[in-house]
C-alpha cells in the first residue's frame, strides 16, 4: 500500500512537469509546424507556453507546482487502478487523464472556481485538454512501469 502511494503521488507529480506540461510548451512553440495539419485550428493553440509560476489560490503557490500536486492524486489513483484492478497500464493512463481528469475538470473543478461548466461548450478547449490531461496519464503510467505495480 506504501508504494502505491509513495509511486503513484511521485510519477504523476513528475508526470505532470515532464509530459502534461511538455506537451503543452510543444503545442506552444510548435504550433506553426502542427497547424500545416489540415485539421487543427488556429483556435487550439495554447494561451501560454506552460511551466507558469503565477500563484494561484487559495494558499498562493506556483500554478505549475498546484497542477503537479494534484498530479500526484491522480497519480495514486492510476497506481491503485494499475495494481489492483489489473488493467492494461498505458491504456488505463491515456483514458484516466484524457476522459476522467477532464470531466472532473470541467465539472467539479469548474463550479468551484465559478468558471462556465464544460468550457461554455468550447469543443476546442475540451479537445486539448484531453490531449494535455491523456499525455499526463500516459506518462504517469509510463513512469510507474520500473515499479512493478501488478501484484498481490
Amino acid at each position: 500500500m506504501k508504494k502505491v502511494l509513495l509511486v503513484g503521488f511521485l510519477c504523476g507529480a513528475l508526470a505532470v512537469l515532464v509530459f502534461h506540461q511538455g506537451t503543452l510548451w510543444v503545442l506552444y512553440h510548435q504550433f506553426p509546424l502542427i497547424k500545416l495539419l489540415p485539421f487543427v485550428p488556429e483556435a487550439f493553440r495554447p494561451a501560454s507556453p506552460g511551466f507558469s509560476i503565477r500563484s494561484v489560490p487559495p494558499l498562493g503557490v506556483p500554478q505549475v507546482l498546484s497542477a503537479a500536486f494534484w498530479g500526484g492524486l491522480w497519480g495514486i489513483l492510476l497506481a491503485a487502478l494499475i495494481r489492483w484492478a489489473r488493467l492494461p497500464d498505458l491504456l488505463t493512463g491515456f483514458l484516466l487523464g484524457a476522459v476522467v481528469c477532464t470531466v472532473v475538470g470541467f465539472t467539479l473543478v469548474a463550479q468551484l472556481r465559478g468558471v462556465p461548466m464544460w468550457a461554455g461548450g468550447n469543443t476546442i478547449v475540451w479537445a486539448r485538454a484531453a490531449l494535455l490531461n491523456g499525455a499526463f496519464g500516459w506518462g504517469a503510467a509510463f513512469l510507474m512501469r520500473p515499479f512493478s505495480l501488478r501484484g498481490g
